[in-house]
């Protein structure tokens, strides 16, 4: 059985999109509400507000969050569906109430969505029958069930929609299977912020505006946007990282190079840190790969 979840948005959010065809959007909510109707892999569609009861386009989910609205744009900017931050906040505070203090940088949800795609008019789908006028947020769909699997067959049968694998494991019209995300940036860096509790790998900080979701291999170098990829780290300790002065040892301990105090005369708060453990991620999915690691301390690592 493969879920299959259909919200509904505006027209405007999709049409600013539908125009700029990104790799990755965030489906967000004006509230600081979780979502847990899918797993990650299942299947998410837009439908426009009524009267126009269509649906209209989806994508794959991979990972929904509460974030605050600072985080969502640095993250997604305009795969937010909108084009500057002030639009964005103006579009939360017309559905919140909000007072001078939370307009700044309220907490929103985030539902994150890959490969995402967005139909013409002539190949929008009519919401099901079952779909009740009043439902505002959206509903969940099963495959077990005759309506989930229309639906299904539905996108899997629309050209050009193929490329997202819908059927990995069997023919294009196969048995419904879960997809697996290709994360984008924006996706990685919520879900390393995530997977760490917003605490820095090393230090503990907490402080969310100078934590950075770090590569371990750089994705120039081949890297991907895999939480396996990623470490939480404080933007200095980041840069650091990024540089090859610090890395990380099989124990998974924090190791400073020689070569910071020889070309800097300095560093003495991070040879404090030396041998420090790594705080382990709450997310099974992104314990750091060792292969890519091993790839830091061979390829990156001053030594």
């Amino acid at each position: 059985m493969v879920g299959i979840f259909v919200g509904v948005t505006d027209g405007d959010w999709f049409s600013f999109l539908s125009e700029r065809k990104p790799d990755e959007v965030n489906f967000w909510s004006p509230s600081p509400k979780g979502f847990q109707s899918l797993v990650p892999g299942e299947l998410f569609l837009f439908k426009l507000h009524a009267p126009l009861n269509f649906i209209v386009g989806g994508g794959i989910y991979s990972h929904s969050s509460v974030v605050p609205l600072s985080l969502a744009w640095e993250a997604f900017d305009v795969k937010n569906g909108a084009p500057t931050l002030t639009e964005m906040r103006g579009r939360i505070s017309r559905y919140r109430r909000l007072d001078d203090a939370l307009a700044r940088d309220p907490q929103i949800g985030c539902r994150i969505l890959t490969s995402p795609f967005f139909w013409p008019r002539d190949r929008w789908i009519p919401a099901p029958a079952s779909w009740a006028l009043q439902t505002v947020r959206g509903k969940r769909y099963d495959t077990e069930q005759p309506e989930g699997l229309g639906l299904w067959e539905a996108v899997a049968g629309h050209q050009g929609v193929n490329e997202l694998d819908m059927a990995s494991t069997a023919e294009r019209f196969g048995k419904p299977s879960l997809v697996r995300p290709r994360l984008g940036q924006g996706a990685f860096r919520v879900l390393v912020t995530d997977a760490y509790e917003r605490r820095c790998a090393v230090t503990g900080e907490r402080t969310l505006p100078i934590l950075d979701a770090a590569h371990i291999r750089s994705y120039a170098d081949g890297g991907v946007h895999e939480g396996s990829n990623g470490l939480l780290l404080r933007t200095d300790i980041h840069k650091l990282f990024d540089l090859g002065y610090v890395t990380v040892d099989e124990d998974r301990r924090f190791v400073v190079s020689r070569r910071l105090k020889e070309d800097f005369d300095n560093g003495r708060h991070y040879y404090d840190l030396q041998g420090t453990s790594l705080r382990a991620p709450r997310m099974k999915e992104a314990t750091p790969s060792a292969a890519s690691l091993d790839w830091h301390r061979g390829s990156r690592f001053l030594g």
